[in-house]
């Protein structure tokens, strides 16, 4: 498999096939949210998008990074979001980085967003697909965050087929400038678990895949049975 890492901003032309990855927080907590019962998560280009998504279907829960805000019921965090009941609800998530991310490849034809708690699973959608050219986006820092270009990597070498010790790349994204601001406190919505919750590596057996549904970009989550032959995760 030949894999590409790039910043959004390097987006210079649509993949095939794009891995967004975004592990502090935004595609962590959308793991969450499904694990929580949620059907599906529109991923919005605005607050104010999100905000009208919302007021159009009064059901649904708006989600964005920071502070809680007017009309918004859930903030950017996965030790916030475990303990919500979300069953059967659909989910509107605005996000610095990992939204803006998914939907500046939304005309690729497969498209799906990761973290750590989510990678093996996306390992095997890239295998079962038999993907040949894969592009990861790297959401955070312009390109440059250590955590999601870890995860990215590892993403890439299990999906080649190569091996689990996922221990470097865990270290990697746990030094991240990202993990220590999400630990001191210099992000605003924010609980103390979050980074360990981020690098809780194959925590959920599903896959995330995006994909446009009227006019807007849903991700839902995707499993892929496991070989036989693979053995435990």
């Amino acid at each position: 498999m030949d894999s590409r890492f790039v910043g959004i901003a390097e987006l210079a032309e649509t993949p095939s096939v794009a891995v967004v990855v975004d592990v502090m927080r935004a595609f962590t907590v959308a793991a969450w949210a499904f694990a929580r019962g949620a059907e599906k998560i529109v991923l919005a280009g605005s607050l104010d998008e999100a905000l009208a998504l919302k007021a159009r279907h009064p059901d649904r829960l708006a989600l964005k990074d920071g502070a809680s805000a007017p009309g918004f019921d859930l903030v950017n965090s996965p030790g916030l979001l475990r303990s919500v009941d979300l069953g059967g609800r659909t989910v509107v998530q605005k996000t610095t980085a990992g939204t803006v991310g998914a939907l500046a490849v939304e005309d690729a034809s497969l498209v799906l967003c990761a973290g750590f708690v989510v990678a093996e699973a996306t390992a095997r959608v890239l295998r079962a697909r038999e993907c040949d050219e894969v592009t990861f986006v790297v959401t955070g820092e312009d390109g440059q965050a250590d955590e999601d270009l870890a995860c990215a990597q590892y993403i890439a070498r299990r999906a080649a087929g190569e091996g689990r010790d996922a221990a470097e790349f865990l270290r990697r994204a746990a030094g991240s400038r990202a993990a220590a601001e999400l630990a001191e406190g210099v992000r605003q919505g924010v609980h103390p678990d979050d980074v360990a919750l981020c690098l809780e590596l194959d925590r959920f057996p599903f896959a995330m895949v995006a994909a446009s549904e009227d006019s807007h970009m849903v991700l839902r989550p995707c499993t892929v049975p496991r070989p036989p032959d693979e053995g435990a995760v």
